[in-house]
């Protein structure tokens, strides 16, 4: 299939996917207590699916990489933005891990389409199905730190 339009690109419409998700928590009474880290959050989203967007637009190969580079960078910042919304009570553990796995899928559908452009065979997923492991906490106090996030994923 030819795409002639960014908004045909599958890592783009997961960009969106992830700006819905981010402006949707950042809507909420409890967030509009913390402008800065909303207004952060939000811009990291947008910018994720700009970046798609601008680098779609520019004549090289090379150039339009640089961008998608850009673009997963702003996923990870999403993703550290959440754990601060997390620990201050922002979002919710369901949030925190609908939105870090909308991240983890853009950034992995950003990486492969990167491996494509290189002419490389895109690598599986890494860090996928976050979100069902983590459904069910484990209990009332269960809390979401980085190592033990990371257990879960591995």
């Amino acid at each position: 299939m030819k795409v002639s339009r960014f908004e045909d690109l599958e890592c783009w419409k997961d960009a969106r996917m992830l700006a819905k998700h981010v402006y949707g928590a950042t809507r909420s009474k409890s967030f509009g207590r913390d402008a800065l880290l909303a207004g952060r959050i939000q811009a990291a989203a947008s910018s994720t699916m700009a970046y798609v967007a601008e680098g779609f637009s520019r004549k090289s190969k090379q150039e339009f990489m640089t961008f998608l580079y850009m673009a997963i960078s702003s996923t990870a910042e999403i993703q550290s933005y959440l754990y601060v919304a997390l620990d201050q009570g922002y979002i919710s553990k369901a949030q925190f891990n609908r939105i870090y796995e909308q991240a983890n899928k853009t950034t992995v559908c950003i990486d492969g389409f990167i491996r494509n452009l290189h002419g490389r065979t895109p690598k599986p997923p890494e860090r996928t199905g976050v979100t069902k492991k983590r459904a069910k906490p484990k209990d009332e106090n269960d809390y979401i730190d980085a190592p033990d996030y990371m257990e879960q994923i591995n």
